[in-house]
């Protein structure tokens, strides 16, 4: 039996000896890696996008909203409703056990005003328990504390944005700032958290004590009203039951009977966002299996390739087996023939995809992650289209009989 070293040397003589051919079959394998690679890398981009802004809104996360509210026959939308108040807020952290934090919200937009600059933002009122269910750190200062909330103080923290936009590279901290031309000190300031789900700017905030913003900037028709609540559950696995311990207090507190529709509208955001994170994922699985089927054809075009060689070469084969190749010989030289157009083909198909992933991020702002198992599981996969595809060719090349094979011409 013949070395396997002699057989890959023959091997690859015979590949260099048609080297149009060589390449022409090899690209199939380069196309089908390559689209591979750029199309997981485009699917779990686009997954780990998502993975970050479900951290950045907060793990865990319930929005409780007031319902609709029906006037004149014409049924309004959701928030229409006054029905939420800070007490609700309070009796939720205080009565439900799956609840670790809640923040009530009342927000709006207003012009701000430091010194000679202006910026138009979104101004919230809450409670300190907002860092605390969106998981939001401060990079100087302190939070509100229950004194700022029950005497309405006039504080505010800042995000990220709004801070460049009004005070550039200075240190907003105890600087004076207008909120609808109200006097506010600056007491702390946000970390960066980035783009939203929907693709809105998270640091373009203030925040205010929410008692301050019911009561000297946008002011309430019912006393303690509130447009959201936003809740955090102790773990994911406690969503359901804060679900219902909520809706049940909310129902009790306003006396809703047992025929009579919620005039509040509970949502699990979290949920809602892993459920959108899944679809990207099978996006992404979907469009790896589709870019496989190139592969599947590169790989009918190497057996092709290899019959018609198996064919050109069948004196070639039959001198061989006259000067004592075995069976084994022939099939092992094309089958190795095969994989070496495979993994060459792979390995220019791997650089071919991660070049194309690096330009469409470039070009296109799209986010692509190039993980290293993608990239192993197509040189892999390529190598077993090879020895799959190769293995027919081989074996018909083997059952050549040799008195036969030295006629051929």
């Amino acid at each position: 039996m013949i070395g396997i070293p002699s057989t890959l040397r023959i091997s690859l003589r015979a590949l260099r000896v048609n080297k149009m051919r060589s390449g022409l079959t090899m690209l199939g394998i380069i196309i089908g890696v390559g689209a591979v690679i750029a199309m997981v890398a485009i699917g779990t981009g686009a997954s780990r996008k998502i993975e970050q802004q479900i951290s950045s809104v907060g793990s865990n996360l319930i929005m409780i909203r007031p319902g609709s509210m029906t006037s004149g026959g014409l049924r309004m939308g959701l928030g229409t409703q006054a029905t939420l108040t800070t007490g609700d807020a309070d009796a939720i952290e205080r009565e439900c056990p799956a609840v670790s934090a809640v923040a009530p919200s009342l927000s709006g937009a207003a012009q701000v005003v430091y010194g000679n600059q202006n910026w138009s933002t979104a101004v919230d009122g809450t409670t300190q328990g907002v860092l605390i269910v969106k998981e939001w750190s401060l990079v100087s200062g302190r939070p509100f504390t229950d004194q700022d909330i029950r005497n309405a103080t006039k504080v505010c923290l800042l995000g990220q944005t709004v801070v460049e936009s009004l005070f550039g590279s200075m240190d907003p901290l105890g600087q004076v700032i207008r909120i609808k031309k109200i006097p506010f000190r600056v007491i702390g300031v946000l970390e960066k958290k980035g783009q939203s789900l929907m693709g809105n700017d998270q640091d373009d905030i203030i925040y205010v004590p929410v008692t301050t913003a019911q009561k000297k900037i946008f002011g309430t028709t019912v006393p303690g009203r509130v447009r959201m609540i936003m809740v955090k559950a102790v773990s994911t696995e406690a969503l359901e039951a804060a679900e219902q311990q909520i809706t049940d207090l909310l129902r009790q507190r306003h006396r809703i009977g047992p025929k009579q529709e919620d005039d509040f509208v509970v949502r699990n955001l979290t949920q809602m966002l892993q459920l959108a994170e899944q679809s990207t994922r099978v996006m992404s699985l979907l469009l790896g299996a589709i870019a496989s089927v190139s592969l599947l054809v590169g790989g009918i075009g190497i057996m092709n390739i290899m019959l018609v060689s198996v064919t050109e070469r069948t004196r070639e084969i039959g001198i061989r087996m006259a000067v004592g190749a075995k069976t084994w010989d022939i099939r092992l030289q094309f089958i190795i023939e095969a994989l070496t157009l495979s993994l060459i083909g792979g390995v220019l198909g791997i650089v071919a995809g991660i070049s194309f992933s690096k330009v469409l991020s470039a070009a296109l702002g799209w986010s692509t992650v190039v993980s290293l198992p993608s990239v192993l599981l197509a040189f892999v996969f390529s190598g077993l289209v090879g020895i799959f595809f190769g293995f027919y060719p081989a074996y018909k090349a083997s059952l050549l009989n040799t008195i036969d094979a030295l006629r051929y011409e």
